[in-house]
């Protein structure tokens, strides 16, 4: 039974960041819509809003509901096997981050829903790339766990978070001159 609830953790998991990522990819158009000049402005609006809405409610949030429910329940399973190891709690905290991301996204639909954001397409790219951070770090906790020290482990979170954010920067620098 443990291996069945544990692929539907993982299933969960990967349709909840699916989620996570395209959701904010559909707030920057959205945001993005707002500097069109009409009908295209509307258009979009009202496109983009409808796959907002799907999403955010059809998969993004039922997705983020079963994880919670199949991992508590997979580490139930595994306790009575072995015990928890010491790089579960570090684990949990960036799970709890990862679920305080989620409802700051839906802030942000609700403030889209609103006519309220007061978010940049470049802010919202940069807060996309929270859950490429925290998916990186939950998942080498998961799997390399006892391969690396803890040291080690936040100081390649660190270089990578740079690498990442130089790479934003970048990406802004070059639409910028292409469009000008």
């Amino acid at each position: 039974m443990y291996n069945y609830i544990k692929a539907l953790h993982i299933i969960f998991i990967v349709t909840w960041f699916s989620g996570m990522f395209y959701i904010v990819r559909l707030f920057v158009y959205q945001v993005e819509a707002q500097a069109r000049p009409e009908p295209e402005k509307t258009i979009l609006s009202n496109q983009f809003s409808i796959m907002i809405k799907r999403l955010w409610f059809g998969i993004t949030w039922p997705s983020a509901v079963l994880t919670l429910i199949f991992g508590p329940w997979m580490w139930f399973l595994y306790n009575h096997f072995s015990t928890p190891d010491q790089w579960l709690g570090i684990k949990l905290c960036f799970v709890a981050s990862l679920y305080l991301y989620h409802f700051s996204l839906h802030k942000i639909y609700k403030q889209l829903a609103n006519n309220t954001c007061r978010y940049t397409s470049t802010q919202l790219r940069i807060w996309n790339e929270v859950a490429t951070i925290l998916l990186v770090a939950i998942v080498m906790l998961a799997v390399v766990k006892d391969g690396m020290s803890l040291v080690w482990g936040l100081g390649g979170l660190v270089l990578f978070i740079i690498l990442l954010m130089s790479a934003i920067k970048i990406y802004k620098l070059l639409r910028q001159k292409k469009g000008a």
